[in-house]
C-alpha cells in the first residue's frame, strides 16, 4: 500500500540510529555532526506479528510473508526550519510525504555527543519541532484562506464551509497548537486535505534514553510523557543503541543470550513497529495455503472488495465472494478444512467489512 512513516527530531538524537535497528532493507549513516543525513533514508521493515508464525507452524508453507511499512530517515530539524533554515524547506517537504510521524526525542545524557539547544531539555525539544511544522502549516494555511476569502462572493455553501475550517485551522496553529488535536469532521478535513498539513499528521514519540533507564524510563521521558499526554499520543521508551545492537546479530542464539543479558522479552522495536502499525489505522488479514502464508495491509473500515484489490487489482474488478475464517476459529480447529467442517468459514459478500485477523480466500471471475 506504499505506506510511510518517517523518523524526525533534533540533529543527533538517534534518529538514524533507530533508523538502522528498525530497517530490515537499507542502512543510514550515523555520526555525531549536524546534517548526516541530508537526503532521506528508506526501508521496509517487517511488522511483527505471531499470527502469522501461528499460522506458518499449522499450515507449512513453502514460504511465510510478513506485512511490511516504509520508514524513512529524515534529517535532523533545527530552530528556524520553516524559514529554511538547516535546509529545513528541504526536510519539511521531505514530512510532508510521509503518513505518519515517529518523533525521536532525546531523553539521555552523554557529553560526546553534540547538542546546539544547552541542558538536556526533552518537553523544549519538542517545542521546537512542534513551533517549526506548525509555522510552516499556519503558511500553507494563510495561503489558501486568502484565496478563500476572494471566493467568498460566490455564496458557494462549500466555500464558505471550507473558509470556516481554515480559520479554525488558523487560530489553533496560533495558539501553538496541533492540528491533530483540533476536532474536524471528514468533511472539514477533506476540505483541508490538499495542504497535508504536516501537524495534522498522526505522531508516535520515542524516549531515546541510556541504558540504565531503558526498562523503567527517567525523569526525561517521564517529562516527555506529561507534556504529550494532551496529545492522546504514545512513548515509547527505548535505548536506540542497544536496539541497534540486537537488530545487527544474525545469529538467533546470540539475540537471545543478548537479550537476556539485558532482561529484555522482546526488543522494544517490536512494540514501536506495532505502534506505528496501529497508528496509521492498519488492519491485517492474512491468505493461508500450501504455497505461502501472507499477511496483507489494509486500513479499517476496508470492505472485502477492497481488501482484495491489495492483492491484485483483478481481484476487486472480479470480485465474486470471499472465504473467511476468524484467526481464533482458524488456530483452534488446526486447518481450513476443520474449519469448514464444523461450519466456522463464512461466505461474505461485496458489503462484507474485513476484521483484524480474517483468514481469507477470495472468488473473483474477470
Amino acid at each position: 500500500m506504499g505506506l510511510k512513516a518517517g523518523i524526525v527530531g533534533l540533529p543527533n538524537v538517534g534518529k538514524s540510529t533507530l533508523f538502522n535497528a528498525v530497517s530490515t532493507s537499507a542502512k543510514a549513516q550515523a555520526s555525531n555532526y549536524r546534517f548526516c543525513t541530508i537526503e532521506p533514508n528508506t526501508g521496509l521493515v517487517n511488522v511483527p506479528d505471531e499470527r502469522i508464525d501461528k499460522l506458518a507452524t499449522l499450515v507449512k508453507p513453502n514460504r511465510t510473508v510478513p506485512t511490511q511499512i516504509e520508514i524513512v530517515d529524515i534529517a535532523g530539524l533545527v530552530r528556524g526550519a520553516s524559514k529554511g533554515e538547516g535546509l529545513g524547506n528541504k526536510f519539511l517537504a521531505n514530512i510532508r510525504e510521509v503518513d505518519a510521524i515517529v518523533h525521536v526525542v532525546r531523553c539521555f545524557e552523554d557529553e560526546n555527543i553534540l547538542r546546539d539547544e544547552g541542558a538536556i531539555n526533552p518537553v523544549s525539544d519538542k517545542e521546537i519541532i512542534d513551533t517549526e511544522l506548525q509555522l510552516k502549516d499556519l503558511e500553507s494555511v494563510d495561503k489558501k484562506l486568502s484565496k478563500a476569502e476572494k471566493l467568498l462572493k460566490t455564496a458557494d455553501p462549500k466555500q464558505k464551509a471550507e473558509y470556516e475550517v481554515l480559520k479554525r485551522c488558523k487560530q489553533h496553529l496560533d495558539q501553538g497548537r496541533n492540528i491533530r488535536e483540533l476536532s474536524l469532521d471528514k468533511e472539514e478535513k477533506n476540505a483541508i486535505a490538499d495542504l497535508m498539513l504536516l501537524t495534522d499528521k498522526p505522531v508516535l514519540y520515542v524516549a531515546n534514553v541510556d541504558e540504565a533507564s531503558m526498562h523503567t524510563g527517567n525523569k526525561y521521558s517521564d517529562a516527555l510523557k506529561a507534556a504529550v499526554a494532551a496529545e492522546n499520543a504514545e512513548v515509547i521508551v527505548m535505548n536506540n543503541s542497544i536496539e541497534a545492537q540486537i537488530a545487527e546479530m544474525e545469529n538467533e542464539e546470540d539475540r537471545q543470550l543478548f537479550m537476556d543479558e539485558y532482561k529484555m522479552t522482546e526488543p522494544a522495536l517490536n512494540k514501536l513497529i506495532r505502534s506505528a502499525y496501529k497508528l496509521l489505522q492498519l488492519y491485517t488479514y492474512f491468505t493461508a495455503g500450501v504455497q505461502e502464508v501472507r499477511a496483507w495491509t489494509i486500513h479499517e473500515g476496508w470492505k472485502a472488495p477492497q481488501a482484495a484489490s491489495v492483492i491484485h487489482t483483478d481481484f476487486e474488478k472480479g470480485f465474486i465472494k470471499a472465504e473467511v475464517i476468524s484467526y481464533n476459529d482458524f488456530v483452534q480447529y488446526g486447518s481450513e478444512a476443520a474449519a469448514r467442517e464444523v461450519g466456522k468459514l463464512r461466505i461474505e459478500g461485496k458489503d462484507y467489512i474485513v476484521k483484524d485477523g480474517d483468514v481469507m480466500h477470495f472468488r473473483f471471475n474477470v
